[in-house]
C-alpha cells in the first residue's frame, strides 16, 4: 500500500498498488475503446475486464444525441449476457438524462427474432438479441458482436452480421478467444500477419494490461467489507485467478489472449460447442424423473480417490442421440461414501462401465455384486482401451450426436485436456496431465457411458474383454 494516496482515493480500503493519481470513470483502455469511432473495431481481453460494460455506455451515449438516428443491434452470446448488456445501456440513459423507454422484449421481424429493446426519444434504439445470427438479416446501423468467439460458427455470425452496417453505422467485436482455429482468430492473424486487409482497428487488453491500467484498485472500490480480495494487491490477484484455473492454457486463453492450440487437442473447441444444449435448457435429471424416464440410460465412472476424481456420467440415449442427464464428481471422498452417493443413479441405468483399474477394482468388483456383472462391466484401462474408448468420442462429437451442458467448464477442460501422442514406436497413446487439474477424469467417465450404451447385449461383454 501507498504510504501517501490521493486525495479521491482517501478511504481506500484495499491494497491495490496502482492507484491512479485522479478519479476515473472509465479504466485507460475502457476510453480508449470507447472513443475510436473506427468503422471496424475488435478487442481481444481479458475475462471480466469491463469492456462489454465500457461498450454499453458508449452506446448510451450515442444515442442520447439529438441527431442520432440509427439502431443498434448488439449480440451477446446467450440471454442472460442480452439482457445484463440492455440493463447497462438502460442505467446509463438514465445518468444522460437521454429520454429512453425500456420496452421490454419484443419481436424484430416476422421470423420472431426476439431482442431487448430500449428505445430513445431521437427515435432509435438498441437492440439487445441473443446469438442467433439470422436476426440481423435485413438490419440497418450499428452492430455490437460480443463473446464473438464463443458462437458455435462465428464466421456466420460475421459473415450475415458485417452487411448491416453498409447503409452507415459500425461493427464492434469484443471477444476472448476460444482456440486458434476460430475465426476471431482468424480475424486476428489476418491484423498482425496478413496487412489488415479489412481495415480493422484492433484493440488488445490482457489481465497484466488491465492491472496495469489501476483495474485491481476499480475492482476493490467495489467490493464488499470481508472480501477476501481486498487483501490483495496486483501480484497477487494475477496469482490468485491463475491458481484458480483448472490449467494453465485455460488460464492463459481466457486470460492472457492466448488461444489455445486447437492442432494438439483431441477435441476442438468448434465441435465441442456445436453439441451443447442451449443456454438456459434444464437438462439435469432428478432421481425421481430418472426413475420415470421410457428411454434406456447408459452410465460411466472413473474411478479416483484422493488427487484423481470420481467421475460418474449418465446418458439417456433416444433414437441413437446421448443427452447427458447427471455429472457427478467426486474427489477426496472415502469410497463407501462414493457408493452411497452413486449407488442410487446406478439404480436406474440400463449399464454402467466402470473403470477397474489400481483402485477402481475393487469398487467394480462391488457395483457388479450389487447390480450384476452383466449390467455393470469393468473396464482395465490400457493403451488398447483407451484408445478403443476415445475415438467414439470423437465420432459423436463430429456426427453431433452427443448433448452436454452449456458452460460446464470443468467438463469443457477435461474434453480439451485429451491429447493423441504417437511414441517413436508407432504406437498411440492417449494422455492427459493437468496437473491439480487431474487426467481428464471426466473425459473418461463420458467416454465410458458412451461406451455402455453402444454395446449390444450380445457383444459388450466380449468387448470388454478383449480390451483387458
Amino acid at each position: 500500500m501507498r504510504a501517501t494516496l490521493p486525495t479521491h482515493a482517501k478511504k481506500f480500503r484495499g491494497r491495490a498498488k496502482n492507484i491512479p493519481e485522479r478519479e476515473m470513470f472509465m479504466l485507460p483502455y475502457q476510453s480508449r475503446w470507447i472513443k475510436d469511432d473506427a468503422i471496424l473495431k475488435l478487442m481481444e481481453k481479458s475475462r471480466r475486464c469491463g469492456v462489454s460494460y465500457g461498450t454499453s455506455y458508449a452506446k448510451a451515449r450515442q444515442h442520447a444525441r439529438k441527431d442520432h438516428g440509427t439502431d443498434t443491434w448488439a449480440s451477446s452470446r446467450d440471454e442472460p449476457s442480452a439482457r445484463l448488456f440492455k440493463r447497462d445501456c438502460t442505467t446509463f440513459a438514465k445518468a444522460l438524462n437521454a429520454g429512453a423507454n425500456d420496452l421490454g422484449e419484443r419481436a424484430v421481424d416476422d421470423d420472431g427474432n426476439l431482442a431487448h429493446v430500449l428505445r430513445f426519444s431521437n427515435g432509435s434504439a438498441i437492440n439487445s438479441l441473443s446469438s442467433n445470427p439470422d436476426a440481423f438479416a435485413g438490419k440497418g446501423g450499428d452492430v455490437v458482436l460480443d463473446e464473438f468467439a464463443l458462437r458455435k460458427d462465428p464466421k456466420l455470425v460475421w459473415d450475415i452480421s458485417a452487411p448491416t452496417i453498409d447503409w452507415g453505422g459500425m461493427l464492434e467485436i469484443i471477444s476472448t478467444h476460444r482456440g486458434s482455429g476460430n475465426y476471431f482468430n482468424t480475424l486476428i492473424r489476418e491484423i498482425k500477419e496478413k496487412g489488415n486487409p479489412k481495415g480493422i482497428s484492433y484493440h488488445s487488453v490482457t489481465l497484466q494490461d488491465a492491472l496495469d491500467q489501476h483495474f485491481l484498485w476499480k475492482l476493490q472500490t467495489k467490493l464488499r467489507d470481508g472480501d477476501p480480495r481486498l487483501d490483495m494487491d496486483e501480484g497477487d490477484y494475477f496469482d490468485y485467478l491463475k491458481n484458480r484455473a483448472s490449467d494453465s492454457a485455460s488460464f492463459r486463453q481466457e486470460y492472457m489472449c492466448e488461444p489455445s492450440d486447437d492442432a494438439e487437442a483431441f477435441l476442438e473447441y468448434a465441435l465441442i460447442d456445436a453439441c451443447t444444449y442451449a443456454p438456459g435448457v434444464e437438462w439435469e435429471y432428478s432421481l425421481e424423473r430418472m426413475a420415470s424416464c421410457p428411454n434406456q440410460l447408459f452410465g460411466g465412472i472413473d474411478i479416483g480417490r484422493t488427487n484423481d476424481l470420481t467421475s460418474f456420467t449418465i446418458f439417456e440415449k433416444v433414437a441413437g442421440h446421448y443427452f447427458m442427464r447427471k455429472r457427478i464428481d467426486l474427489q477426496n471422498v472415502a469410497f463407501s461414501k462414493q457408493e452411497a452417493e452413486i449407488y442410487p443413479w446406478v439404480e436406474h441405468l440400463t449399464r454402467v462401465c466402470v473403470d477397474k483399474t489400481g483402485l477402481g477394482m475393487q469398487f467394480a468388483e462391488r457395483l457388479a455384486e450389487r447390480f450384476g456383472k452383466y449390467r455393470c462391466e469393468g473396464v482395465t484401462f490400457t493403451s488398447g482401451s483407451k484408445e478403443a474408448l476415445a475415438y467414439p468420442v470423437r465420432s459423436a462429437f463430429e456426427d453431433r450426436g452427443i448433448s452436454i451442458p452449456f458452460g460446464d467448464k470443468s467438463l469443457e477442460a477435461d474434453l480439451r485436456a485429451i491429447r493423441k501422442v504417437t511414441t517413436e514406436a508407432g504406437n498411440v497413446r492417449f494422455s492427459a496431465d493437468r496437473g491439480a487439474g487431474g487426467h481428464a477424469d471426466r473425459f473418461w467417465g463420458v467416454a465410458l457411458a458412451l461406451h455402455a450404451g453402444s454395446q449390444t447385449n450380445s457383444n459388450f461383454r466380449a468387448s470388454l474383454i478383449n480390451f483387458s
